[in-house]
């Protein structure tokens, strides 16, 4: 009996130890699963491939995963009987943080594995347009496949193509919806120009996969978004569109696809609004390496490691030209830092530094700066110069400057001038600082005086760009079309009439609260325009409720707008502006 109860008292011990141990390990992985994601469910791949960098026997075809693999494929052709292997890479700044909609909770800025997969498919003949698939294994040897899309060469001259022209779609509340009508009004297009601010922070890799409210980049151009608007009480539930499955996309840097200074923030927040000019950080950084300038001052990594663009020598990925059937696409790298416009000191301003930093220069934002000179003398200038003497340029049948800053804009982001600000330190009688101002003169706008004039005088046809959330479009004298086509997702309005930009006075110079600062007359649109509340046709939509989209027709030359009004889920697509290139 003894030894019986012993025995029953040790084995009660070891009971107890053993729920005690279990309960120890469900807190370590639960901890765990908040920082790092565990594989436990069938693997899948991250996006649906899309097409990159089409030439006239080949395309790149590029996809994601969240594991490394062993092998990865595209299999193309009638039957499927041709295959492509891809090469894979990791890309190398992709994050998470507490501001993520991730499907796992973060608590700081946190590393996430993704693998990037591109395959060249080759031997293609122009006209055709054949189905594929990709396939990817892991690494214990489960192959996950696509859906079938169909890819093609790029097209050759005279090739009637519906082309995309949108921009700032940075997961906002109508995106999806207005892909997912672009694909049931027109079908298939055949490019996407895309004129910048893809996603909000571009180092948060959940906005561009997986955001958990169901707008993320790649989900939304692919059809496979799932985002609840509720307009009037309705709540509805939108896809976007499958796009980019079936026509390669072509993109411009605009603001939000540059991060600032490299893990100086507890958040990709705080870090996308870090930038500082790379000047200050050569100045700080004598001999450093282009990376370390990189990490201390802004970088487009993760752009450049997520599309494979055409290139120029001097600008790489960052402005480029191509030529797309009818079409010669010429890209800029015009973009500044976004700064707030307010003036009450608390902060990281346009036109001031905020109050508690004035005495800490290594908090100083440096204004509203610009990320790539454009000015005369300047690398992208001398190549803009060649590119429009070029002959591929000239002999276009369409000619189309694409970049992300309006050189004429209803909206609020064309203010202040495009130059670099000129600061002005207020001193005490101690020395300390009092105050750092920020001027930007109007008649050294780099658009205006050194670009715009380039343009028209090698007749450009369109200038297309995005950045101030609307629609709205001008005609210069010569003919050249400026198209602002960025009313996608939400606006933050027109400012006409009483509704004025936030603009200092008592400055030197003069800024433009209402109206296009730099001269012109928006164009009224030629088919229905729409009404303000007092019954007056406008010349723009500026809407939280109505979406637009515009196609161009390189058949008849045709640039036609398009707009749904979300509040009425059931309404039709309204075409409400056409214009031609001649």
């Amino acid at each position: 009996m003894f030894r019986s109860k012993r025995y029953l008292q040790h084995l009660g011990r070891n009971v107890i130890l053993a729920a005690l141990l279990v309960l120890i390990c469900s807190n370590l992985l639960e901890v765990r699963s908040s920082e790092q994601p565990i594989m436990n469910s069938a693997p899948q791949l991250l996006s649906d491939p899309f097409l990159q960098l089409p030439t006239e026997t080949t395309v790149n075809v590029v996809w994601f995963t969240e594991f490394a693999g062993t092998e990865h494929n595209v299999l193309y052709g009638k039957n499927l009987e041709q295959s492509a292997i891809a090469t894979t890479t990791k890309l190398s700044r992709m994050r998470e943080d507490q501001d993520s909609h991730a499907k796992n909770q973060y608590q700081q800025p946190t590393p996430r594995d993704i693998w990037r997969h591109e395959a060249t498919v080759r031997d293609l003949t122009s006209g055709d347009r054949l189905p594929y698939q990709v396939t990817s294994t892991t690494e214990d040897g489960t192959t996950v496949k696509s859906r079938e899309f169909t890819l093609a060469p790029k097209p050759q001259l005279g090739t009637p193509l519906k082309i995309l022209l949108t921009s700032d779609h940075q997961l906002k509340p109508m995106t999806a919806a207005n892909l997912q009508k672009v694909v049931e009004t027109v079908g298939r297009v055949d490019a996407v120009f895309f004129a910048g601010d893809m996603v909000n922070v571009p180092d948060r890799a959940s906005e561009w996969f997986d955001d958990s409210r169901g707008c993320a980049f790649f989900p939304c151009l692919q059809g496979r978004g799932s985002y609840d608007l509720t307009k009037n009480g309705t709540k509805t539930t939108y896809t976007g569109g499958e796009i980019i499955q079936h026509a390669p996309l072509f993109s411009t840097i605009g603001n939000h696809e540059v991060m600032g200074r490299y893990a100086y923030s507890d958040s990709l927040d705080g870090e996308f609004d870090d930038a500082v000019p790379r000047a200050i950080a050569k100045a700080r950084l004598k001999d450093a390496s282009d990376r370390t300038l990189k990490d201390h001052s802004f970088n487009t990594d993760t752009y450049e490691e997520i599309f494979t663009l055409p290139k120029s020598e001097s600008g790489g990925k960052t402005y480029y030209a191509l030529s797309f059937g009818d079409v010669r696409l010429v890209v800029l790298y015009a973009t500044n830092t976004w700064r707030y416009p307010h003036l009450n000191g608390k902060f990281k301003g346009k036109y001031r530094e905020r109050e508690a930093d004035l005495n800490q220069p290594e908090k100083w934002g440096y204004g509203q700066h610009i990320f790539e000179a454009i000015t005369p003398g300047s690398p992208q200038y001398i190549w803009l110069q060649q590119e429009l003497c070029s002959p591929a340029f000239q002999q276009a049948k369409f000619k189309i400057v694409m970049l992300h800053h309006p050189p004429h804009s209803l909206g609020g982001n064309i203010v202040p001038a495009y130059t670099d600000p000129v600061q002005s330190i207020e001193r005490h009688e101690d020395g300390t600082i009092k105050a750092i101002r920020y001027e930007y003169p109007q008649d050294a706008d780099y658009l205006i005086r050194d670009v715009v004039p380039l343009l028209e005088a090698a007749n450009v046809q369109l200038v297309f760009y995005g950045h101030s959330h609307l629609w709205n479009r001008f005609v210069s004298p010569n003919g050249t079309h400026y198209l602002e086509t960025s009313n996608v997702g939400n606006s933050y309005g027109a400012h006409v009439g009483e509704n004025k930009r936030p603009i200092p006075e008592g400055y030197q110079e003069h800024y433009a609260a209402i109206g296009d600062p730099n001269g012109r007359e928006p164009v009224m649109p030629t088919i229905a325009p729409f009404s303000n509340e007092n019954s007056k046709p406008t010349p723009y939509i500026a809407s939280n409720d109505i979406t637009v989209f515009s196609i161009f027709d390189t058949a008849s030359g045709l640039i036609t707008s398009y707009a749904f009004d979300t509040r009425e889920t059931n309404s039709k697509v309204v075409k409400f502006d056409e214009f031609q290139l001649k």
